[in-house]
């Protein structure tokens, strides 16, 4: 009787050897990201425009981390980021472009001005774009590559965020369905993550660690997984996974990180469970 070996063992390192960059990556969902692609063997680039925070992160993890400065609605900066990363370490296996701003609370799109909607445009969605198509350059060279996005469960379900947010987060979903659509045949995966509402670096700063317990306790409240609070770690998991060799057939994936929210209708739920 022949013995089978498993064709499904992968190295506890998920990717080791792996070069991979963050943009974003010096706070929230970015900060947890370095960290848990550093722990799992990747070399890892920290593009941001807080300078401090990110070089802080950097020192700590060491050699196998750097930072750099780079504003994603800037061209010069991406290609800067991405020309440094091949200079540095010969490939680019991860891009990861999960820089991203909000904007305000809910409201009318009568109260939305245009230049709330030219700000988010032009970082997250112009930032996403420019950073897909510096990581592409290189990419299809070395007919392999992995590129992630950071979008948002709003893809999947209405009116949980603004209109600004929403067009700019639906434009980003559009993009990884055409690039995989392109990139198939270099052998680059393209795929989205798209968390439930968190409290990341964006929000976090202007909160006490109070606030911060009491925000996450509504969210959890409000979402449908009960006795889980997303946490930007959650999201870096996710993130790890369509990085790894462990995704290596995934490709055109929106993978939403909201305990079912947006696949359930709580009114009709709750409605049921009342008699």
């Amino acid at each position: 009787m022949s013995t089978v070996t498993s064709s499904f063992a992968y190295p506890s390192k998920r990717l080791e050897g792996k070069v991979a960059i963050v943009t974003g990556g010096a706070s929230g969902i970015g900060a947890s990201t370095v960290r848990l692609f550093w722990e799992n063997g990747a070399k890892v680039i920290i593009a941001d425009i807080q300078d401090d925070l990110g070089q802080d992160i950097a020192n700590k993890l060491g050699q196998d981390v750097c930072y750099i400065h780079c504003d994603v609605s800037n061209e010069d900066d991406v290609q800067n980021l991405v020309d440094t990363t091949i200079s540095k370490h010969g490939r680019l296996d991860v891009m990861y472009d999960n820089a991203g701003i909000l904007d305000r609370h809910l409201g009318s799109i009568l109260d939305t001005q245009k230049s709330d909607l030219d700000r988010l445009i032009g970082v997250n969605l112009v930032g996403s774009f420019l950073g897909a198509k510096h990581a592409a350059r290189v990419m299809i060279p070395q007919k392999k590559g992995c590129i992630l996005f950071t979008a948002s469960c709003c893809t999947s379900i209405a009116g949980i965020s603004t209109h600004s947010y929403a067009v700019t987060k639906y434009g980003i979903w559009g993009l990884a369905r055409n690039l995989a659509a392109e990139l198939w045949q270099y052998g680059i995966r393209v795929n989205c993550v798209s968390p439930y509402g968190l409290i990341t670096g964006m929000g976090q700063q202007r909160l006490t660690s109070e606030e911060v317990e009491a925000a996450e306790a509504s969210l959890s409240e409000m979402g449908n997984l009960k006795g889980e609070v997303l946490k930007p770690e959650g999201v870096a998991r996710a993130a790890l996974y369509l990085a790894s060799d462990e995704a290596s057939y995934v490709s055109g994936l929106n993978l939403v990180v909201d305990g079912g929210f947006s696949v359930v209708n709580p009114t009709m739920i709750k409605a049921f469970n009342m008699h």
